[in-house]
C-alpha cells in the first residue's frame, strides 16, 4: 500500500508538518521492498535536500535494498559513503553486505570485508560469521568453511543449531557424507539437538550416496530424540528411497504420512507416476 502511504507523506507536509527520519525511513523502505531502487535513492536525496541527515538504519535499508537488486557496487558506494558523513557502520551493514556478496558468488570479498569488521568495526555476532559459512560452503571451499566454524568455537561465539546444519549440507552436497556425519554426531558432545531440518540434511544426504539402510535408520531415530518427522522431511525421505529402488520402504513411509495428515508433494507424487507407468509398461511388454 505505498501509495496510500505516500499520500499520508503528502498531508503531513500539507498541514506543515515536515517529515523526520523515520517518515523518509519508512518509505524509502516500501520502495525497497519493491525493488524500486531507483526511486528509493530519489527519496534517499530529497531527505538530505530538504536537511534531514540519513541515520545508519537509512543506509542499511538502502544497502539491503540493492543487495537484493543485485546491485553491490552501489551498495558499497552507500557504504563508503557512512563513514565520510560521519555514521558509523553497524553489524547490520556488514551482515547485510557480506550476504550480498555470498549471494552473487563474491565469497573473497565477503571474507575481505569480515577482516575489516575484525580489524576496526563492531564484534562479528553468530548471524555474520554463519553468512559467511553458508557462502563458503555453497562455493565449495569446505576447508575454509570447517576452519571458521572452528573458529567460531573458540571464540566467545557459541555455535548453535543452524551453523551446524550449514557444515553439514555443504559437507552432504559435496559427496562427503562421512563428515556431515561426524559433526551431526559431535551435537549432542556440545548439548546441542538436531532439528528436522538436521536430519532431513543428512537423510538426504545419505540417500544422495546410495545408503538408504542408513537413512532409514537415522529417520526412525528421530522419534527417539523428540523430534517428529514433518512433511518436508517425509517428502525428502520417501523421494531418497524411490530414488535408490527401495520402493517398498517409500510406499510404508508414504501410508504413514498420510495417516498423520501429511500429502505427498509435487516432486513425491511424480516419483511415484513415474513408478506405476514403468510398472505397467513392463506388465505389458
Amino acid at each position: 500500500m505505498l501509495s496510500k502511504a505516500k499520500d499520508i507523506v503528502d498531508t503531513m507536509i500539507k498541514q506543515g508538518i515536515e517529515p523526520d527520519v523515520v517518515t523518509y525511513n519508512s518509505i524509502i523502505d516500501g520502495l525497497c521492498l519493491q525493488k524500486q531502487m531507483d526511486k528509493a535513492k530519489r527519496v534517499f536525496q530529497l531527505m538530505i535536500e530538504k536537511g534531514c541527515a540519513p541515520n545508519i538504519r537509512s543506509y542499511n535499508i538502502m544497502i539491503n535494498g540493492y543487495c537484493k537488486a543485485k546491485r553491490l557496487d552501489e551498495a558499497m558506494e552507500l557504504f563508503d559513503e557512512i563513514t565520510q558523513n560521519g555514521q558509523i557502520p553497524d553489524t547490520v551493514t556488514y551482515n547485510t553486505l557480506m550476504q550480498g556478496m555470498c549471494q552473487l558468488g563474491r565469497v573473497a570479498t565477503a571474507c575481505k570485508l569480515l577482516r575489516t569488521l575484525l580489524a576496526s568495526g563492531p564484534v562479528p555476532d553468530l548471524v555474520t560469521c554463519s553468512i559467511l559459512l553458508d557462502g563458503l560452503c555453497k562455493s565449495g571451499k569446505l576447508e575454509e568453511a570447517l576452519k571458521l566454524f572452528r573458529a567460531m568455537q573458540k571464540s566467545r561465539l557459541e555455535v548453535d543449531i543452524i551453523s551446524y546444519s550449514i557444515l553439514i549440507d555443504g559437507f552432504c552436497k559435496a559427496g562427503n557424507v562421512e563428515a556431515g556425519k561426524e559433526l551431526f554426531h559431535e551435537l549432542s558432545v556440545n548439548g546441542l539437538k538436531p532439528n528436522v531440518y538436521t536430519y532431513s540434511i543428512l537423510i538426504n544426504g545419505f540417500c544422495r550416496e546410495g545408503l538408504p539402510d542408513e537413512a532409514y535408520q537415522l529417520f526412525r531415530s528421530m522419534r527417539d530424540n523428540d523430534c517428529l518427522p514433518n512433511s518436508c522431511c517425509y517428502n525428502a525421505t520417501i523421494r531418497g528411497f524411490l530414488r535408490n529402488s527401495y520402493t517398498s520402504k517409500a510406499t510404508q513411509l508414504l501410508t504413514e504420512m498420510v495417516s498423520k495428515g501429511f500429502s505427498a508433494d509435487i516432486s513425491t507424487s511424480t516419483l511415484f507416476l513415474d513408478l506405476i507407468l514403468r510398472s505397467n509398461e513392463s506388465i505389458l511388454i
